[in-house]
């Protein structure tokens, strides 16, 4: 790390000075305390700026490790600047194929059918570049692996296409029908294909209240959500991102045979209760790119997933005791203890039923 390494950062605005006390009579200045918030910003920027890398991915690096529990004994990590914050997710959010889907559906719209039929063309071959499957639900796959049978496919997202031509066309353009299809594939609140196309029938032909479906459009503006944000949403958004990617992992490893406790089984039933497992499994990630983070304290802004937080959170609370297997007075240790003989277990039977089949493992 270089004295001009340091210059620059400081011109950037992520690195504040140490406090300076004057020599007198021209003699300059010196450091009058060595700032550790200085120290430690430095060493957080030293960690993540490599080389020929953009300083804004560094940033948001920085913003997620800042907000992650440290470990006993460590120095905290301080917070970035959050303008920077700011900056570095608008730039990163407007890189990614969502917004430039978006600006897609936003020039299509009243333009005419060539225009509609572009706008297809393109975003189906765009999605069809980072084609994209969710998870399937992990009780289906925790009971499979433990039938030996082959496991259940997740959902399959090529319908989304048809939201992006909702947002630029208008929903009453794109159909029913099909905007059924796009959202039945998040199977959201336990919703299939068929029930939104009744209920989508029932408002085309007026027999339920109008939808508002300039809601669609507003929520797409991501971008907006965050250029608006206040510094208090922004570490709010964090909050809740945080938190819902350890209940979202929480209820994913139960195929991985985790012991199923009574408070864990508790948090997964809260989840299937309120069917947003396909919403969580499609906007978090378990190890995520500073993409993928930007993206994630996006949809933290939403009062959507700061509800859903709080939900789960309010769970967490009623039944805290979530690694504790009954009847094991060793906590923790006993539960990793558990897990890690099934997980023992279960890769021997599959072995045992490779060596007498000869299939491939």
């Amino acid at each position: 790390m270089t004295v001009s390494q340091l210059e620059s950062w400081r011109r950037a605005g992520l690195l504040p000075r140490h406090r300076r006390r004057g020599l007198g009579r021209g003699r300059g200045s010196v450091v009058d305390v060595v700032d550790p918030v200085v120290v430690e910003s430095a060493a957080v920027l030293a960690r993540h700026l490599r080389q020929g890398r953009d300083r804004r991915l560094a940033v948001l690096e920085w913003f997620a490790e800042a907000g992650a529990p440290a470990l006993p004994g460590a120095v905290r990590v301080p917070e970035p600047p959050l303008a920077a914050v700011r900056e570095a997710v608008v730039w990163v959010l407007r890189g990614t194929v969502s917004h430039r889907l978006l600006e897609l559906a936003r020039g299509a719209a009243g333009a005419g059918e060539e225009a509609a039929d572009a706008l297809y063309e393109v975003a189906g071959r765009l999605l069809a570049t980072r084609p994209y499957r969710g998870s399937a639900d992990p009780a289906l796959v925790r009971a499979a692996l433990e039938a030996d049978e082959d496991v259940p496919d997740g959902p399959d997202f090529r319908g989304m296409v048809h939201l992006v031509a909702a947002i630029g066309l208008g929903a009453q353009e794109v159909g029913g029908d099909v905007l059924a299809e796009a959202f039945g594939a998040f199977a959201l609140f336990g919703l299939t294909a068929e029930d939104w196309a009744q209920m989508l029938g029932a408002v085309e032909r007026g027999e339920s209240p109008p939808v508002d479906w300039g809601l669609l459009q507003q929520h797409a503006d991501v971008l907006g959500l965050v250029q608006q944000a206040s510094d208090e949403q922004l570490l709010r958004a964090r909050t809740v991102l945080l938190g819902l990617r350890m209940f979202y992992g929480l209820h994913v490893m139960h195929a991985l045979f985790m012991p199923d406790t009574p408070a864990l089984a508790a948090l997964r039933a809260k989840i299937d209760e309120l069917g947003v497992f396909p919403l969580l499994d499609h906007v978090i990630a378990l190890s995520p790119s500073p993409t993928h983070f930007a993206q994630g304290l996006a949809v933290g802004l939403e009062p959507l997933f700061d509800g859903l937080y709080e939900t789960l959170m309010e769970q967490l609370a009623a039944e805290p005791g979530l690694f504790q297997v009954p009847g094991d007075e060793t906590g923790a240790a006993g539960f990793m203890e558990a897990w890690i003989r099934t997980l023992h277990e279960q890769t021997a039977r599959a072995q045992e039923r490779v060596d007498t089949s000869g299939e491939k493992p």
